[in-house]
């Protein structure tokens, strides 16, 4: 049975909202509370999905010794395809494999993060930028040009894990998603709340007064790109499990780095809440302008598909001009409640009267 479009409409529209929060919170770990500029954020994202293209196929074919002799990229279709068969008649299976992907894509995520940090972290902010701009898109040339990985400018299909719940395999997908996206915000809102958190608004605001204080500002810097790599690259997983496959020219520096970009300053740099709002906003006017591009193609005197680029072109450099913290913009994080230090203040001036 044919589902309504209103509902495929907001199905796409969870699932793909859930994937760039989580991408988006990345990046605002990394840009909004430290101060890194990653303009490479395509590296992690990427590196998640070419796991996701690479590995369970193959290990579920070396397992069950599906397509023997065969080469996996050169008869993709049909090996995934007996996968997929697999998976479907097994669910508790199939939960595995994804499960077991997604550790597999965080490592990999971890391993590029440190790899892109490692000879990097010590430049200044402009350059530090360039380089990992550099870095990511290494990776998306590399998936083009050598097939062995993700099947080069053909890409490859992935085994689907959710294939067991039928017609509502998208609709479990979506939820799964944005679940995994609830927990990446409670993680990251309670890690800020820390005094970790505390410590990497420091090195943002002044490196060298947080360097007087003993703090190790470049070994931070990298462990907050390595976690970071870690979340978006789990982000690029997920999308690949929910497109079905993955192809080296759907994860570019436009898609994968500066719309992020725009989310995290539309919505508020150094804010969960608004990184939230900011990826919502974005996500939800993208979907309405594709969804019914055939409806407001006589409104608009140019093609539909610049509309999106260039009203959020408008919205961007409008904010920038009005409201540059953003919709939201941050808040201070105490260390102690208001009450719990006023109360402090208190015991302490009757002490002194004492005395």
């Amino acid at each position: 049975m044919a589902l309504p479009v209103e509902v495929i409409f907001t199905i796409d529209l969870i699932a793909t909202f859930a994937v760039y929060l989580i991408v988006s919170l990345s990046l605002n770990l990394e840009f909004g509370y430290t101060g890194i500029p990653n303009f490479g954020k395509l590296l992690a994202v990427a590196g998640g999905a070419f796991a996701v293209g690479f590995f369970p196929g193959r290990m579920v074919a070396w397992l069950l010794g599906i397509g023997q002799g065969l080469d996996y990229i050169a008869h993709n279709a049909e090996i995934v395809t007996q996968v997929t068969q697999v998976l479907e008649n097994d669910p508790a299976f199939a939960l595995a494999l994804f499960s077991a992907t997604l550790v597999i894509a965080g490592i990999i995520g971890a391993v590029l993060g440190f790899i892109a940090c490692y000879p990097a972290i010590r430049l200044r902010e402009d350059y530090l930028g360039i380089t990992l701009l550099a870095m990511g898109e290494a990776i998306r040339v590399i998936g083009y040009n050598y097939p062995p990985i993700i099947g080069g400018t053909l890409g490859v299909m992935v085994p689907d894990p959710f294939a067991w719940a039928g017609e509502l395999r998208y609709t479990v997908v979506s939820l799964v998603i944005l679940g995994v996206s609830i927990l990446v915000l409670f993680y990251l809102e309670r890690l800020v709340r820390t005094p970790l958190g505390r410590m990497l608004r420091a090195i943002r605001d002044n490196e060298n007064v947080a360097e007087s204080l003993g703090k190790d500002v470049t070994r931070i810097r990298m462990k907050t790109l390595i976690i970071s790599s870690v979340i978006g690259s789990i982000g690029g997983a997920l999308y690949a499990f929910y497109t079905g496959g993955v192809i080296s020219t759907a994860y570019h520096r436009a898609s994968w780095t500066f719309w992020p970009w725009v989310m995290v300053i539309l919505g508020g740099a150094a804010n969960n809440m608004g990184a939230m709002l900011g990826t919502f906003a974005f996500v939800t006017v993208r979907k309405f302008i594709i969804f019914y591009k055939d409806q407001l193609t006589p409104f608009v005197p140019f093609s539909v598909v610049w509309l999106d680029f260039l009203l959020l072109g408008v919205s961007l450099v409008l904010i920038q001009m009005y409201r540059p913290e953003g919709i939201v913009s941050e808040k201070p994080t105490f260390t102690l409640g208001f009450k719990k230090l006023e109360k402090m203040v208190g015991s302490s001036k009757r002490e002194g009267s004492k005395k």
